[in-house]
């Protein structure tokens, strides 16, 4: 049975946008990089958008608009997404860092579908992530049928993408055991890939690519990783793989606006696919992201000090938040979603550590009431749901 867009519940970046990329890779004929679909400067539109210009094709194309708006899908410096993109394009291992929750991992995917038409080839890092998850495996029916064949091999995301000229991602890489993490080190350095079972193996019925047991990687071939800043129990990357990755700290959004743009519309995708529409005004949506960013800053908008929670509040969560505020009012027939708001925040808050709670309610005490005695009427709403935070 084919899969079509109502059988799942979130379609990949290269099936999401794919009118987009088939256009840019018509708009522009510029040189690509080996292995690249697309232009490196076809690749920052896609991510950032045309900033509300329409893009117009030179010739008609069978199947695509003669113009069209590029969508901004990533929120975020222009200059962070060209400097990754030129790292990719020179071949360099790309490690993007920051806070959880600043979309890290879409950038990952965004790039990853851009550069190589696919964003599928990725391995999370956990601490049960084996060698063999970055390296291969074997399928062992044929193992045992067959031998060490190409054929038995179970190759891993990255072998696959090495042998393909595509990018692979790694997902959490500092959660990997550091003797994990060191069968990248190898592979970003010398681009190649040894299986000593298969030693002997070249030329013909073995795959271009396989010289005497080693896959050697086509153009496009690179590596993507991602990690988090906060995450406690992580590995330490060693200075060999540290080394081989140009480091891309993605810090959370700085502005108010774009930020509330944002987490309106991933939420408003997420009620549509429950088929409502977000029912969440912009006075309630932006009340909740500004407590978001005052409880992850440490500071008000207004400059008074706010004590941090030891959680980290990133825009994922706002996002997930607002979603659930939605989610409620659409289902459950909630004619009021302030009020839910501060058993959500709380929720949020308190996830690392039940000591968060007093946090929270210092907040209202403090910020909150300030805006309160302002006159501000959503802020005095606030204020007087402050019973559901001091339960």
């Amino acid at each position: 049975m084919s899969v079509t867009t109502t059988d799942v519940q979130i379609e990949p970046a290269e099936r999401r946008h794919a009118e987009e990329l088939a256009f840019l890779a018509a708009h522009d004929s510029g040189p690509r990089p080996p292995g690249w679909r697309l232009t490196p400067r076809s690749v920052v539109v896609f991510i950032v958008g045309s900033a509300g210009a329409k893009l117009r094709l030179a010739d008609p194309v069978d199947g695509l608009p003669a113009a069209m708006e590029i969508t901004p899908k990533f929120v975020g410096e222009r200059g962070l997404v060209e400097r990754c993109v030129v790292t990719l394009a020179g071949e360099r291992g790309l490690l993007l860092v920051g806070e959880p929750g600043t979309a890290k991992s879409l950038l990952s995917e965004l790039l990853s579908a851009a550069v190589s038409g696919t964003s599928a080839l990725t391995v999370q890092g956990t601490a049960g992530t084996t060698e063999e998850h970055l390296r291969y495996g074997w399928n062992y029916a044929l193992l045992l049928a067959k031998g060490p064949t190409p054929e038995a091999l179970a190759p891993s995301p990255v072998l696959t993408a090495l042998r393909g000229g595509r990018l692979a991602r790694v997902e959490e890489v500092t959660r990997c055991l550091p003797e994990v993490q060191d069968a990248l080190v190898s592979l970003l350095s010398d681009r190649r890939m040894a299986v000593p079972e298969l030693a002997g193996l070249t030329g013909s019925g073995t795959g271009a690519d396989l010289d005497d047991g080693i896959f050697l990687a086509r153009p496009g071939f690179n590596v993507i990783a991602t990690a988090n800043l906060r995450d406690r129990g992580v590995s330490e990357m060693s200075a060999a793989l540290k080394r081989r990755f140009n480091f891309e700290v993605v810090p959370p959004i700085a502005d108010l606006d774009a930020e509330v743009t944002l987490v309106r519309r991933q939420a408003g995708a997420a009620l549509a696919r429950h088929g409502h529409e977000l029912p969440v005004d912009d006075a309630v949506l932006e009340a909740l992201v500004t407590a978001f960013r005052d409880l992850r800053s440490g500071t008000s908008a207004e400059g008074w000090p706010v004590e941090r929670p030891t959680t980290v509040l990133s825009t994922a969560e706002a996002v997930g938040v607002t979603t659930s505020l939605g989610l409620q009012s659409a289902y459950l027939d909630v004619a009021d979603p302030l009020s839910l708001l501060p058993g959500y925040l709380l929720g949020a808050v308190r996830k690392d550590d039940a000591d968060d709670q007093g946090r929270l309610l210092a907040y209202w005490d403090s910020t909150i009431r300030h805006r309160a005695e302002k006159g501000a009427r959503l802020w005095k709403r606030l204020y007087e749901l402050r019973h559901v935070v001091g339960e």
